[in-house]
């Protein structure tokens, strides 16, 4: 090959290795400082569009999570309310015993009478507060829990409404229930059995359905830790890998930048012809 001051073939060539060099380093350094292998759609167009789908199903997920937390706390809101209703009426109950009673003077009787509306207007209130985030499933015409179950809204977990309002078809004691005479307070010791029994019914019911929420939040909450997993596994760059990468790129960068430098110094030694 002629030597020549107008092209410098060696260092042309030594230029390419360094700038191939140069561009390798800098992806290297990308990958550890996003800690990422995949960054964008120009590393891999279909790994990087996989990890966004499965990224927009785990974001997903959030809200179905949230949607799972609220309607657990509305129906354990309405049992707690349930077993206040349930302890109120077995007290109820005692006082209609008591008041059952013929041997009793009429001051007794209306003391017990008072009692028993005092418990009786105190079951009313529980069931009206009984209430989360705008919802109560246990007052006449209580809303029903419809909590979402996967990410496309397709699936939902449903809690049906228990009414424990006075009156209703599970608490049969009338909203003006009373006990003031003995035969007010015999047909009222049926009365309340019925609505303990009906009320523990509606109990078991709202904790089975608080219990299928807990159940489903705790698959869901597993699903998005594999999803997310499952992306890392595509995306996630192998720091210890890179690290060591890294090290003999900068060796191979200081490498090629004294090759350049030689190559550049062939030209100048074209002078010693002419001297």
């Amino acid at each position: 090959m002629a030597n020549s001051v107008n092209t410098n073939v060696s260092a042309m060539i030594a230029l390419q290795n360094l700038n191939m060099t140069n561009a390798d380093l800098n992806k290297t350094q990308g990958r550890i400082n996003t800690g990422l292998r995949i960054a964008n759609a120009k590393d891999n167009g279909a790994v990087w569009a996989i990890a966004q789908n499965q990224r927009a199903t785990s974001q997903s997920l959030n809200a179905v999570r949230e949607s799972l937390q609220r309607g657990q706390s509305t129906v354990d809101v309405a049992i707690s309310a349930g077993e206040t209703v349930s302890d109120l009426l077995l007290q109820m109950k005692e006082k209609a015993l008591a008041a059952a009673d013929a041997s009793l003077d009429a001051n007794s009787r209306t003391a017990l009478n008072e009692d028993f509306k005092a418990l009786r207007d105190q079951l009313s209130k529980a069931v009206s507060n009984a209430e989360f985030n705008g919802i109560n499933m246990v007052k006449s015409g209580g809303t029903t829990i419809a909590a979402l179950a996967n990410a496309d809204a397709t699936s939902k977990i449903t809690v049906a409404a228990q009414s424990l309002a006075l009156g209703g078809s599970n608490v049969t004691v009338a909203a003006a229930g009373s006990i003031g005479t003995i035969s007010t307070a015999t047909a009222m010791i049926a009365t309340v059995n019925t609505s303990i029994t009906n009320v523990s019914t509606a109990l078991s019911r709202l904790g089975t359905g608080s219990k299928s929420l807990g159940s489903h939040l705790d698959f869901v909450n597993k699903l998005q830790d594999s999803i997310d997993a499952g992306v890392g596994n595509l995306v996630d760059a192998d720091l210890a890998k890179e690290s060591a990468k890294l090290q003999a790129l900068q060796t191979k960068q200081q490498l090629g930048v004294q090759a350049l430098s030689i190559a550049n110094q062939s030209s100048s030694i074209l002078l010693g012809l002419f001297r």
